[in-house]
Formats: structure tokens, sequence, C-alpha cells
């Protein structure tokens, strides 16, 4: 029986992957401008590094939790109207937090907020990959790079708007939630419509190829692994690396959050480009050079002045970035017919490393220095070299499994 994500549209709907792909930009400035009001967060309720963690590590925890479940149900039940209610949450928790008087305040703000995500990723990025017409790569590049486009809007519109007028400006950024909240509603209107027989798409058929369960199995552990090395050393980055150009450097927090910029955008056009340089000359090819490209640069960052540690964000953003939508397609090709579960198992485990990994990274800054804390993570791209032990692309390519 064909399940939903093999019902590929005809021809790519650049309607609806714009659609999803703004709301993806939506989603993630909003869960941005949570990590970039941290300065202002620790200034007026005295929070330690660690706490400054625990705050992420809510956010994160709650829609790692929940993305893969909420993916796996509808796999087998799809529920298209289920789209607008992730801005929802989302808005809830911008409104919270607009308004928090207390460190428990901004807890539950940080979980509404990671619920928000959790609806949205795995059935937004199902949408993307059946509005691509099979362009597969590039669906989840443009799909992807509107969450890291909003990622690094995030800490601009918290230099420009909230630092200066404080902590409850955040309210004026609901406007942007609803909107997205009608956005998806139009999405889950196409997408219902999709999902009736009569609709015209080209029923595709699991993809099958030559690897044994066990394979599988090791493939996707060593995609975890690498997942683990780029969200951990990201997360040094989202949660602390204001911090460390505030401490290491003296500079103002605001230009501190410009600079948080330019590594943010970096990583948005590293992410656009991994997916269509993927299709063209192999996940896998991609997949190596994506982690492991990246350990000269974060090897010397601790080590640089202010100049070139600026400069040095470029790369290791570009570079880091290109591994993700590659191993979200790579991975819904070893399990076809998973795509929801695959999903969230990817968006969600991102952001349980890069919650998980906030805390003790808080805390080792707390007792060394946050010096220290990006000395440590800048050998973590070395666990690239397992990549050699993923199946090449050959092995992936397989006769269409039988009906």
């Amino acid at each position: 029986m064909a399940t939903v994500e093999n019902r590929i549209a005809s021809n790519t709907v650049f309607a609806v992957l714009i659609s999803v792909t703004v709301c993806h930009l939506i989603n993630d400035t909003l869960q941005a401008l949570m990590l970039a009001i941290y300065p202002i967060l620790r200034d007026s309720y005295a929070l330690t590094f660690a706490q400054i963690g625990i705050i992420t590590m809510v956010f994160h925890v709650t829609a790692s939790i929940l993305q893969p479940l909420i993916g796996l149900y509808t796999d087998r039940r799809p529920l298209p109207y289920s789209l607008p209610l992730a801005p929802a949450f989302t808005l809830l928790g911008v409104l919270l937090l607009a308004f928090a008087t207390s460190y428990a305040a901004i807890l539950v703000a940080a979980a509404a907020v990671g619920i928000g995500s959790a609806i949205f990723h795995p059935e937004a990025s199902r949408v993307a990959r059946i509005a691509s017409g099979g362009r597969f790569g590039m669906a989840q590049s443009l799909f992807q790079v509107g969450g890291n486009v909003g990622s690094s809007l995030g800490p601009l519109l918290a230099a420009w708007i909230i630092l200066p007028r404080g902590q409850a400006s955040l309210v004026w950024f609901g406007v942007i939630a609803l909107a997205a909240v009608g956005i998806l509603s139009g999405v889950g209107r196409w997408y219902s419509q999709h999902l009736r027989p009569t609709h015209t798409s080209r029923p595709v058929s699991a993809i099958g190829h030559n690897l044994g369960s066990r394979a599988v199995s090791l493939s996707l552990l060593i995609l975890l692994a690498l997942m683990f090395s780029k969200f951990v050393y990201t997360s040094s980055f989202s949660s602390f690396y204001t911090f460390y150009l505030i401490d290491h450097f003296q500079v103002p927090v605001k230009d501190a959050q410009i600079y948080l910029f330019v590594y943010l955008g970096a990583f948005a056009i590293g992410t656009f480009a991994g997916g269509p340089i993927g299709d063209r000359i192999g996940r896998k090819a991609v997949i190596w050079f994506s982690i492991l490209g990246a350990l000269p640069f974060t090897l010397a960052l601790p080590f640089a002045n202010l100049f070139w540690t600026v400069v040095l964000t470029v790369p290791i953003g570009l570079i880091l970035a290109s591994a993700f939508s590659a191993m979200v397609v790579y991975a819904q090709e070893l399990l076809p017919g998973r795509v929801g579960m695959i999903s969230g198992l990817f968006f969600g485990t991102a952001f349980g490393i890069a919650g998980l990994s906030a805390v003790p990274l808080g805390y080792l800054a707390d007792h060394t220095s946050i010096t220290f804390v990006f000395q440590v993570c800048s050998v973590l791209p070395a666990i690239g070299l397992l990549t050699i032990f993923l199946p090449g692309t050959e092995r992936m390519k397989g006769q269409p499994s039988s009906p």
C-alpha cells in the first residue's frame, strides 16, 4: 500500500514549497529570538551559564521527544490541519516570554516554543517532499534554508528591536506568528486535497536498495553520531558564542549579536547549497566534507583574534550546515515509507542533542571558561571520519520494491 509520502506531485509545486519555507523562517526566527535575548535574561534574572543551558535544554528536549512520536503517528494518519497549531504554540511561548517575571515562567515559555517546533517539522518536511516533484534534495534544502535564515535573523532583530526596548517588545513578534497560522492553514488545505486519490500525482513505490537491515541500522547510527558532532558544536555557538565574544574580546552586546548573524548567515547559505549538490554528486560526498571539512577552522578558532574569529565562523557555518539536508534525505532513502518518522527523528535528535549538550557546556563554562568550552568543542568535527563506513551512493540505488 502506497504511503502518503510516496504520492509525489507530478511537478515541483513551488507555491507550497515557498509557503512551508517562509513558515520555517518564521518558526525559527521566533526560536532564535529566545536564544538571542540570553544576555538580557542573564542580567535581568542573574542567571548562571548552567541556568541558561537549562533554558536551551527545556526548549530542545521538549521538541526532540515529541517530534519522532508525531512523525511516527502521522506516517500512518496524516494530519494536514495540524500545521497551523505549530505557530499557535510558538505564539503562546513568545507571549509568555515577553511577560515572564520569573525563571520558572521562562522555562514554561521555552517548552511552549518547543511544542510548536515539534508539531511543525515532521509534517512540514513531509509536505516539502510531496511538493518536490521528485527533486528531494532541492526541496529539503529550500525548506531547511528557511529555518536557517530565520535563525540568523533572530540575533539581528534582538539587537535592533529587543535590546533597545526590553523583553516586553517580544510581543510585537506575535504578529508574524499569526501570519504563519494563516499561511499553514492554506498549506493544510492543499495537503488535504493531495491526499485524495483523484488528485493529480504520480505514485512512487518505495525505493529499494540492496542493504540488509543490519547495514541500515548501522548507517542510521553513524548518521546520528555525525549529528552529535554537528549539533553539539552548533549548540556552543547558539547558546554561548555571544558570551564568548563579550567575555573574551569585551565587545558590546549589540556587536556580538551582529557577529553571531555573520555565522548564522553563512550557515543558511551552506544549508541551501548542500541539498542540490547532494542531488548531483551524491549525499555521502556532501556528508563527508560537511563534517570533517570544518575541522581545520574549528581547531583554529579558539586561538584567533577578534577579526579572524569572525572570519573563521564563515567557513565553519558554510561547511557544517551543508550536511543536514543530505543526511535527512539519505536517511529517508534508507527507510522509504517512513518519511515522517525519519524527519521527526532527525529534527528531534538535532533539537535533543543541542538542548542536552547546552547544560554540560554551561556547567563547564561556569567552572572553567567560555574559551575552554570552544577549545573542547573544536575537535568534534573529527567524528566525521565515521562517514567512511556509510554505504556509497551506488549501493543506495536499488530497484523499486514489488507491490
